[in-house]
């Protein structure tokens, strides 16, 4: 007979798993497309990405691009933290605990973004349209799901949410400066040469907030579930 004590790590583990793979394929996908020069270049608008030659001179740009997009920073982010937790479920540290919920916050901001402001009227064909998938839609939704599953529970506190937006915030910092220094941003809510510094900043600003409130929601919703899962396990 299975020890039933055993059946929640083991199901986290295969969750979490689950979770890391879906997260590899997604960035290893988007990184070999990208690498390979599969998107042609786009001058349409010379301030975003996407206007690197094509062939081995552009090579570089288009990694250096592709490092640039927090949707591949946030499916970086939770394959890498997905997979240490997979390696051992009963993981447990200060860093470890923000790099959770950094996991949950960029993949949500990442998902509801891209399919609120960027993704409508965009047509994706070939691998993009499976690369745009891992990416933006089902990355976001397991990570989620997973969470609420199988947590772990009781790792969000006010400390840590304040620690989880140092990621975001050196991403928009640096994204900002790289943008300034070769004039092109990733995204046109970031592009300082058409928009202006002070809107992007606001912007930035708006989003922050966002994920602060977000994460508040987060950590009322792993206090419901940890209570709910303790009053089971005593009746």
């Amino acid at each position: 007979m299975t020890d039933q004590s055993t059946r929640p790590n083991k199901l986290a583990k295969a969750l979490f798993g689950i979770n890391a793979l879906v997260a590899w394929c997604a960035v290893l996908l988007s990184f070999s497309l990208n690498a390979s020069g599969y998107y042609p270049p786009d001058i349409s608008t010379p301030t975003l990405f996407g206007n690197n030659p094509v062939g081995i001179d552009g090579l570089v740009g288009r990694l250096l691009d592709w490092f640039t997009y927090f949707t591949a920073l946030s499916n970086i982010v939770v394959a890498i933290v997905m997979t240490l937790l997979f390696l051992r479920p009963g993981r447990d540290s200060k860093l470890m605990r923000v790099l959770r919920l950094d996991t949950l916050l960029m993949v949500i901001i990442t998902g509801v973004i891209y399919n609120l402001l960027l993704g409508p009227g965009v047509s994706h064909q070939g691998w993009d349209f499976f690369s745009n998938g891992l990416q933006h839609v089902i990355t976001p939704i397991l990570t989620v799901l997973v969470w609420l599953i199988v947590g772990p529970r009781r790792w969000i506190n006010l400390k840590v949410i304040a620690l989880s937006l140092i990621i975001p915030i050196l991403w928009a910092v640096f994204a900002l400066v790289r943008g300034a220094i070769i004039g092109a941003y990733p995204y046109s809510f970031l592009d300082v040469a058409t928009k202006g510094l002070a809107s992007v900043l606001a912007f930035i600003g708006v989003i922050m907030v966002v994920a602060l409130i977000l994460a508040l929601v987060l950590m009322a919703i792993d206090a419901v579930i940890s209570a709910w899962t303790r009053r089971a396990k005593r009746s």
